[in-house]
């Protein structure tokens, strides 16, 4: 009798716990539903697009990764981490501004006649695209990069990495054309605020970019690279 009276109170303690993590399942999927419900179809299948291209992008990058490993497991094991550090190369410079770029990507113009674009609202420019996979920026003749900054001149007109930046301001950037428009059309974002502030802005999506600027890379003063462990 005490084991079965042990028994029912496991099972007792057993049904609470589940119907407690139901509850709370179901408390989370409602807040989620709620928040989700404030916004309209058309910015509902842009963040389902977002979402759906990143992990489109992880998947391949996976792929590309174990491949590379099963290469460099083979016989041709020296050719292939060539040809990896050959490709590894490539990525870092586009990554730096080192050279220039082509592919899809989207063109932002931005028309300010009133001057009504502030430091903060490029800056957020700056973080959409990046958030939304951009792989190379420039704003008129400048190259965006790890490093850039945007700041102001004493009358009030835009810096980008020390370089004055003229209204009507062209942004180019180069990725997954559809994803970074949305990015760009996000309720609130960096759109929103300039037409809120007065100003125009028209994005058009080009299945063919290519961005000539380019940077030079500066040698760091303060950050040294940490030498490698030996293997144990």
């Amino acid at each position: 009798m005490s084991s079965l009276r042990f028994n029912r109170g496991q099972v007792a303690a057993t049904v609470l716990t589940v119907a407690l993590g139901v509850a709370m399942v179901a408390q989370v999927r409602n807040a989620d539903e709620a928040g989700l419900g404030q916004l309209r179809q058309s910015e509902l299948v842009a963040l389902l697009d977002n979402a759906s291209t990143r992990v489109d992008a992880l998947q391949r990058e996976v792929v590309n990764l174990e491949g590379d490993r099963d290469r460099l497991r083979g016989q041709q094991g020296d050719e292939a981490a060539a040809a990896a550090a050959k490709q590894r190369l490539a990525s870092y410079e586009i990554l730096a501004g080192t050279v220039p770029v082509e592919g899809q990507g989207i063109t932002v113009f931005v028309n300010d006649a009133g001057a009504a674009v502030t430091q903060t609202m490029m800056l957020d420019a700056i973080q959409e695209l990046r958030d939304a996979g951009a792989e190379a920026i420039a704003i008129g003749s400048v190259r965006v990069v790890a490093s850039s900054y945007v700041g102001t001149t004493a009358d009030g007109r835009l810096l980008l990495d020390g370089k004055v930046i003229e209204a009507p301001y062209r942004i180019v950037a180069i990725g997954e054309s559809h994803t970074l428009a949305g990015a760009m059309a996000i309720p609130g974002g960096f759109s929103d605020s300039l037409r809120g502030a007065g100003a125009t802005v028209n994005i058009v999506e080009n299945p063919e970019l290519r961005i000539d600027a380019v940077t030079k890379p500066q040698d760091a003063r303060f950050a040294q690279p940490v030498p490698a462990t030996p293997a144990p």
